[in-house]
């Protein structure tokens, strides 16, 4: 029997903003800025300044990028008091030098970050999926949450309230990184009042065929069989204290886990897709395996992407 997620109300302290300060990234920021507002957060807007181009150039280059970024930084940040996106908001700006992903986790250790944010270059229909280098050592590196913004991603965050909220769709397995995230996705779905879909995808099996084995009529019922078990261990995930304001759906699909995820966040419309992710110490060996299915979906999706590490 599937373990119910106890009832919790996820409270974000610190949200922060991995930016470049390009105009692709603007979408991202105003959903970190708008999380953090919702959430009370201390919003922070940090980018790294890496070594790496400017090495063989010497240290004077390396000095004159950074002075430039802090430049667009300020006159960014000036342009959010001016239009009041950050008012109210405690803030700060954080610019560091070297390797972006090793500076990056130091911040998110030293602010304890709960959340961060960063833009993706994920482009649907590719052979080759794409997240972009820096969103992609987050997104498999990262402790905190993880909140990936596509480029397929509405304009504005479905907690500023000038728009109807649509569903969230939780992702699940079954498994201890899944169960793990289901706590958020329950909070996050109450604290937005948005509908709760919560999705297992049964990966299509090849069974044999012939009359020595089944029939198309035995393959259907064993489907159907699958179907309800599926449904049952879904709807025992969500305890009764869990008191959602919406109620919930639950959705049993077949075929390959990524496919019918991104399928189904199309046909909700869905604002946020929420996953689990599993801690592993080979975890670079797995980045560019393409059968990963948060990968996939985080590249593929037409909406943002929560995940969450176990």
């Amino acid at each position: 029997m599937s373990t119910a997620a106890a009832a919790v109300d996820i409270q974000l302290k610190s949200v922060l903003i991995a930016t470049d300060f390009s105009e692709a990234s603007r979408k991202p920021l105003y959903h970190a800025l708008a999380l953090a507002r919702h959430y009370g957060s201390k919003f922070h807007l940090a980018h790294v300044v890496s070594a790496l181009g400017f090495r063989l150039a010497g240290p004077d280059a390396i000095a004159a990028a950074t002075d430039a970024v802090w430049r667009d930084a300020l006159h960014l940040e000036n342009d959010l008091v001016q239009n009041g996106a950050l008012s109210g908001l405690r803030h700060d700006v954080i610019i560091r030098q070297g390797n972006v992903w090793e500076e990056l986790e130091k911040v998110i250790q030293q602010e304890q970050v709960d959340l961060t944010v960063v833009g993706t270059h994920g482009r649907r229909g590719l052979g080759k999926l794409v997240l972009g280098s820096v969103a992609e050592q987050i997104f498999r590196h990262a402790d905190c949450l993880v909140l990936t913004v596509g480029p397929g991603s509405c304009q504005e965050s479905p907690v500023e309230g000038s728009r109807a909220v649509r569903p969230f769709l939780f992702a699940t397995d079954f498994g201890k990184a899944s169960l793990h995230a289901l706590p958020y996705a329950i909070s996050f779905a109450n604290h937005f009042g948005a509908k709760l879909v919560l999705l297992h995808v049964v990966p299509m099996v090849a069974l044999p065929a012939g009359p020595q084995w089944c029939t198309a009529g035995d393959v259907m019922q064993m489907r159907e069989n699958a179907r309800m078990a599926g449904l049952r261990r879904l709807e025992e995930l969500v305890p009764l204290d869990a008191m959602l304001t919406v109620r919930p759906e639950f959705v049993v699909e077949f075929g390959p886990p990524s496919e019918k995820i991104l399928q189904a966040a199309d046909a909700l419309k869905a604002d946020t897709i929420i996953m689990g992710l599993r801690r592993s110490s080979h975890i670079d060996a797995a980045c560019h395996m393409p059968w990963a299915t948060a990968y996939e979906v985080v590249c593929g999706a037409g909406c943002s992407v929560l995940t969450v590490r176990d």
